[in-house]
Formats: structure tokens, sequence, C-alpha cells
């Protein structure tokens, strides 16, 4: 069963909120992981890949959409199906996806906007219910 860590960031911005994401899913590629960003829309997935490319100066996350490449390490996606991917997977949605069982480790990035913070507390719910290893990450400072 999946691991689920919830990163309560001390911030409403959404901005900070994706270039968490993009710092989260650097950590991890760098460590060898295959990472999905499961994205709540279109909108949200083009904001991503562009922050991917040079979120940190010169360097960047090699990643595609996951519709593009099935196979890339970092896969942006937005459907009911994350493809090959096991090890992370990243959710920006609103809800949870259908296919979190086939994930190791499931991370959850929420801010002080009330309709995100709404939503957390419900997947929050959810994956408590459903009798998920959670562990709640209370960030400081970006």
């Amino acid at each position: 069963m999946s691991k689920v860590d919830f990163y309560i960031l001390p911030t409403d911005s959404l901005s900070a909120r994706l270039d968490f994401a993009c710092k989260l899913c650097e950590k991890a590629w760098r460590l060898g992981h295959r990472v999905y960003l499961h994205c709540q829309d279109a909108e949200q997935r083009n904001a991503l890949d562009e922050r991917l490319w040079h979120f940190k100066g010169e360097a960047f996350v090699p990643h595609d959409p996951a519709e593009a490449n099935a196979d890339a390490a970092v896969a942006l996606g937005l459907g009911d199906d994350a493809g090959a991917h096991r090890d992370l997977l990243i959710n920006l949605g609103a809800d949870v996806p259908g296919f979190i069982g086939q994930f190791e480790r499931v991370a959850e990035i929420v801010v002080e906007e009330p309709g995100i913070r709404q939503a957390a507390r419900e997947r929050f719910r959810f994956y408590r219910e459903q009798g998920y290893a959670l562990q709640d990450h209370r960030l400081q400072r970006l």
C-alpha cells in the first residue's frame, strides 16, 4: 500500500505550490526515481512544463507529457492512466486519482488557499479511511 506524504506550505500562493512540486520532482529524479505529476488541467500541466525547464537557473528536469512518452522518467499527466510509473506520484489534482494504488509513494502539496486546503482535507480523510500510511510535513519556510 502506498505511503502518502502531505507537504503543507506556509503560503496561499499557487505559484509556490508548483515551485515546490518542481523541487520535489527534481529531488526524486536525481535519486533515480520515476515521477508522475498528476495535473488538475492542461493549463497547470503547461505551467509545470515551463517551470521544469528552468526553475533552477540553468538546471532543468527532463520530462514529457505522459501521453507523448509513457517511458519518461518524469511524466506530466492529466487522465486516468499513469502508465508504467510506480515510484512517486505527485498529485496536484483536486481528487484522489484511481491509479494511486500502483505507486509506492504519493505526495500531496497543500497551500493555504481555501479551495486547495479543503480538497486536501477531503483527500486526507479518504486516505485515512482506506488505511494508507500518512505523514504530514509542515514547512516553516519555502
